[in-house]
Order: C-alpha cells, then structure tokens, then sequence
C-alpha cells in the first residue's frame, strides 16, 4: 500500500479534501441509518395498528439511538392518537423521504469533493510527470522505449484515476457505512452480529487472493500496452520508410503479435476481475443464510430477544453492511491495476538524475577565456567511447571536429553543455571544471543547431523565441533576417503568426534549419555547438544555411560537427578524431600536407 499513500501524497493540501469529505460522509452514514431504522415502525403501522401501544413520554436529551427511537415513536403516537393509523402512515412515509433525501444529498456532496480531489491528483501527477521528463538527462531516453514513457503518461496515468482515485471511498465513506451500520447491528443483537462476523475473513482471504493476482496481470498488462504505444509512434514517425521498403506486412505482422499478446494478459487479468463481483456476492448471501438459519435456531429456543419486524429491519442494516463490504471487495480488485500503474509511474519520478548539480553551484554569466578538455575518457555502456581527450578551445576561435562516424565528435559536443558527464577526466571553463557551475547558467552561455532542426508544433515566432522571456517582434524579425529566414517567413500565410505543424512539418529542409538558426541568434550565446547543421539540405538550401551560420559565429567561440568537410576549411583548427582519440589536429592546409586520415576523407569527398 506504500504507492497508494504515495499517490494520496499528491492530494495536498490535504486539508482542502479530507475534513470536508469526512462530515459530510459522517452526515451520510448517519440519514441512511435513520433510513433503514424506519422501516420497523413503517412494519408496525401496516400490520400492527391496531396493537399498538398508544402510551409515549417525550424522553429527555440524551445522544443515543434509544434517545432518538423514542422522539419518533412518541409523535408517531400523538399522530395515531390524534388523528388514526393513516396519519401515523403518512408521518413514517414523510420522515423516511426526507432522510432518504439527506442521505443521498450527502453522498452526492461527498462525490463531488472527493471529484474535486481525483482532478487535483491528477493534475498534479501529470505536471510531476511532465517536469520530471523535462530534467531527465538525454540518455535515459537513448535507454528507454519512447512507447513505454507515452503509456505511462497517458495509460498509467487513467488507470491511476479508475483504480486508485476513484477507490478513495474505500478508505473513508464505506468504512463510515460498515462501522454505522454494524453498530446498529450490535446494538440490535450482539450474539448475532458477532457469529456473522466470524465468516467475514472467509470473505477477505478468497478476495485478497483473487486481487493479488491482479496486480501481476496488470504490470504485464502495461508493460505490453508501452510495446504497443511504441510501435504506434515508430509507425507514425517513420511512415515514409514503411511505404518505400513496402514493409507494411512486416510492421502489421509484429504489431499484430504484441497485440495478441496484450490480448491473452488482459483476458486473463478482466476475467479475475469480473470474478471479485460475483465471489463477493455468493459469500454475503452464503453469510446472510447463516445469519438467518441461526436467526431461526434462536427464535425457535426463545432466544432471539427481538420482534418480526425488527428482524426485519436487522435483515436490513445486514444488507447495508455488506453492501459496502463488496464495494470495497470490488474496488480493492481494480485497485490493484491502478497500484501496478502507479509503480510505473514512480519508475519515471524515482528516477535519479544523472547529471548531479554541484552543492554550492557556482553562477556563471559569461564566457571569458577558454574551454579545455583535460584527459576526458566517456563511455555509455562497458565500451569507452572518448578515450583521454586533451583539448583546449580558445575564447572567439572556431574549432571543427571531424572524423568517421562512431569516432565520438557528437559525444565530445554533447559533454560541453552537460547533457553527459565525463566518465573520468574534466572539462574546464573558465579555469573552473563546468560541473561546478549552476546548470541553467551553463547552458545559457550556449546555442545549439543539430543536423535535426527540432521545432514545434506552434507559431513561427514562438519557435524562433522558443524559451526566451520579454522577446518583442522586432528581436524575432533581426534574428530571422541574419539567419536567411526573414524573406521566407513573410511569404507564409500568416507570416511570423503561421503554425509550422509536427515538428514544422509545413516547411522545407532548409526553412526548418533556418529557422533554429535563428533561434540561436536570437539566444545570442557566446558558445556555439553545430552538430552536422548543414548535411541533410540540398545545395542551393546549404549555401543559404551555410550564409546563416557565417553570420551566426561571427565573433563567438563555436565548436563545429561536420561531414562535408568544405564547411569547416576556414576553421582556427580542426581536430581529427578516430576511435575516440584525437588523429590529427591542425588548419585546413596543414592536414592536408600531412597526407593522413583528414586528407584521406577529403579526396573521399573529391575536394583537396
């Protein structure tokens, strides 16, 4: 029950809920006992009219059943004696409406707080959910099924509020209704109550079994539902490679095979489910014959101790009691999927940040000297892919890194901003390692174009000013026009205020580029880290990039990926690295009278 309370956790403030939802509850269970108790008396008037006792003294304060019993029957006397059985009829009728009417009025009221509270969970678990992925570091992504982290945003999520929020009158209002009622019960007849009660653990142990098996069906459950979301989104996303490699068969055949599997797990898991209904059903009414049978043996002995019609009623607060009893059997049955979702979900906020803040940050606003690589080795698994890299990248200089793919220059770039931390070494700026500096003051002292312009689905103006606080549209328009954009956008049909789609789906290769670029000269960073910024555009879409990016690192120290090597010719310096070591390091000229591993992918490239 830990991950229940941990789920109630989100409920706080838990005053705004709980003392409200726990008198109106009170109110409830206690209008629905007068309810119930009304039906003795409405017996009596039907059938025992005329042997009634016609002599009642109105009874002195006292905040008790027999207090409250006697009041009743003392008007209900005066009507009788006043005006005949009819009127006394009428009374009963009138009373029992009117706290059938408070009862019921309590327990919508009390839903409605505890609907006010389910919401606030959940809202309140989705922006956890959604801030905890937005600190996550970028290799737990690179670790985890996309599906899976969509199924529980979305899936787990729901089952949290069909198992787990909607089962919090488990804890409040029906064991209100038990103990009201089951009290009613002692009081009635104690000797009874108590051998109906001995059966009650029968009950518990078969539901208890059948729930815990539950909770294993949905953890498979979910985890098969992550699979089926993720090829959901690998269908979406790569819908174009589907078509071209007429693989459809082959992405139905595999989709179709998680789905069965889903099929069988949840058929399995719905039909234990559907049992805790019925199961709780036969053993009340197995309980109920008891009751009644020794009920029967009692009265034969004389030793019930109770009138027909107060059976009756007894039969009554019986029902009551086990009405509550089997919705708490039933919402402990859904709860279980609700509680194995909401491990899952803990699995996402219980997840321990890889790139740690330093106790006593330092803050950082400027960049002034220089960057320097001292003996970094990096590794993602067992395999090192940075192997002791000595690199120093002076303030205002443009440093390119090339090499082979796998030789780890996106690596080396995607340590200078922190999304990794070295595995052993350091990477100094300023003098200082940037480990020790506030997070948020070292990424803000960088721009980042990667080969993938990562846009959203939003307004050109909002893309380009992405993050940014206090941006007019003048800042935008200049930020565009330095990166070639400004001509482009003001052809678009609502011009800066045009939606671009999915990830600017509405745009071309090189509009999608441009506009990044943009956004990182409206940043304005002193640091500049292009990843292959320019190898997935067609020529004329290049040189108008390439333009944008010229202006871009004017006067501001960048560190430049690149495959077409004529991109970084005018490079301070261009580090070659293989293997995860630096090959060769030098200018443009240099390397190539070297007639090493740079020269080599030049002529590769029919440029020299």
């Amino acid at each position: 029950m830990r991950t229940f309370f941990r789920l109630l956790a989100f409920a706080r403030p838990h005053s705004k809920f709980w003392p409200r939802y726990l008198l109106i509850s009170i109110f409830s269970v206690l209008f629905g006992i007068a309810n119930y108790a009304l039906i003795g008396p409405l017996l009596k008037v039907l059938f025992e009219a005329d042997t009634m006792e016609l002599d009642a003294v109105l009874p002195e304060f006292a905040l008790s059943a027999d207090y409250f019993t006697a009041v009743f029957n003392y008007y209900l006397v005066g009507f009788i004696k006043e005006s005949g059985a009819l009127t006394g009829l009428v009374y009963v009728c009138i009373v029992l409406i009117s706290t059938s009417m408070l009862s019921n009025l309590m327990r919508y009221l009390s839903q409605r707080v505890l609907v006010s509270m389910r919401t606030h969970i959940m809202r309140n678990i989705r922006n956890a959910l959604f801030e905890k992925i937005t600190k996550l570091h970028v290799g737990y992504f690179n670790n985890h099924r996309k599906g899976d982290i969509l199924s529980s945003i979305s899936n787990d999520v729901t089952e949290v509020q069909n198992g787990v929020a909607n089962s919090f009158h488990i804890l409040f209002r029906d064991p209100l209704l038990i103990i009201g009622f089951l009290s009613m019960l002692l009081y009635m007849s104690a000797q009874l109550t108590i051998v109906t009660l001995l059966t009650l653990p029968v009950s518990a142990l078969v539901i208890g079994r059948i729930s815990r098996k539950l909770k294993r069906g949905a953890k498979e459950s979910q985890s098969m539902m992550g699979r089926i979301v993720s090829h959901f989104e690998e269908a979406i996303s790569g819908i174009r490679i589907i078509k071209a490699f007429n693989a459809q068969r082959y992405v139905n055949n595999n989709f179709q095979e998680s789905n069965e599997q889903h099929r069988r797990i949840s058929k399995k898991m719905f039909n234990k489910q559907e049992l805790a209904s019925p199961m709780s059903e036969f053993l009340g009414i197995t309980v109920a014959a008891s009751v009644i049978f020794y009920a029967g043996f009692l009265q034969m002995k004389g030793q019930l101790g109770m009138e027909w019609s107060s059976f009756v009623v007894y039969i009554g607060f019986y029902w009551r009691v086990l009405e509550p009893s089997k919705a708490i059997s039933n919402a402990f049955a859904n709860l279980q999927r609700g509680l194995a979702s909401g491990e899952r979900l803990f699995a996402i906020l219980d997840e321990e940040p890889a790139i740690k803040k330093s106790p006593n940050p330092i803050p950082v606003k400027d960049f002034e000297e220089s960057i320097e690589f001292r003996n970094v080795f990096f590794k993602y698994g067992s395999e090192p892919v940075l192997k002791g890299i000595d690199l120093k990248i002076e303030k205002g200089k443009t440093v390119a890194l090339v090499g082979p793919s796998g030789a780890g220059k996106s690596t080396m770039a995607d340590l200078i901003p922190r999304f990794y931390d070295v595995t052993t070494g350091e990477i100094i700026l300023d003098g200082k390692d940037i480990r020790h500096y506030e997070p948020k003051d070292l990424i803000s002292l960088m721009g980042i174009v990667t080969q993938e312009a990562i846009l959203f689905n939003d307004t050109v103006f909002n893309n380009i000013a992405f993050g940014m606080d206090g941006v007019t549209m003048a800042d935008v328009t200049r930020a565009a026009e330095i990166a070639n954009a400004h001509e482009f956008i003001i052809q678009l049909p609502h011009q800066y205020q045009t939606n671009i789609g999915d990830r600017g789906a509405n745009l071309s290769g090189g509009q999608r580029q441009r506009l990044a670029i943009a956004r990182a000269v409206l940043k304005n960073p002193p640091i500049l880290i292009l990843d292959e910024a320019t190898s997935a555009l067609d020529t004329e879409s290049e040189k108008l990039v390439q333009e944008a990016l010229t202006n871009l690192m004017k006067n501001r120290t960048s560190v430049v990926i690149a495959h077409r090597l004529s991109t970084i010719q005018h490079a301070d310096e261009i580090v070659v690295l293989k293997d995860g070591e630096i090959a060769e390091r030098g200018t443009h000229q240099k390397l190539l009278t070297q007639k090493g591993l740079y020269s080599h992918l030049c002529h590769l490239q029919t440029f020299s």
